[in-house]
């Protein structure tokens, strides 16, 4: 498990402020959602599926926001292609490997959903929206998981 301020801090806040797409109700939907997702890092690839990262983003689901999305909005790419020092966006396995690239991706993810995201002290609205838009109807966590999760690996701040 990663210390979850150095994680709010050195790689969620900072990655935002990066690409500019920072708000405390992001930060927060992204803490929950690594909570949920990895237990906040304890793991990196899903164990017996394709998830890759601390927010265990699938590889379709990364594909997607590359060619459905990034591909029309070509200046947020080109601002995480200079945040990240690259030419081109990198194979989905650079999820695995870079905390910073998988934070920005994971907020990409939520931004293209057009319902704002919940106000950043209400913990059951934002495990709502991660249900709903993150881990979606198909998905095996449930609201009650994520918000113990979240209690259990991120707690206060």
């Amino acid at each position: 498990m990663i210390e979850p301020n150095q994680f709010r801090v050195e790689i969620v806040q900072k990655a935002l402020k990066a690409i500019n797409l920072w708000s405390l109700e992001a930060e927060e939907l992204l803490m929950l959602t690594a909570a949920q997702e990895s237990q906040l890092g304890y793991y990196i690839k899903q164990v017996n599926g394709s998830a890759l990262g601390v927010f265990q983003m699938m590889p379709e689901t990364y594909s997607d926001i590359i060619i459905n999305y990034l591909s029309h909005n070509v200046d947020l790419k080109h601002t995480i292609l200079k945040v990240l020092n690259m030419i081109q966006m990198p194979s989905a396995e650079k999820l695995v490997h870079n905390l910073f690239f998988a934070a920005i991706m994971c907020r990409v993810h939520y931004l293209r959903i057009k319902d704002p995201i919940p106000p950043a002290n209400n913990i059951l609205a934002l495990a709502n929206y991660y249900k709903r838009f993150y881990n979606s109807s198909l998905g095996a966590a449930t609201i009650e998981q994520a918000i113990a999760n979240y209690n259990k690996f991120v707690g206060k701040k």
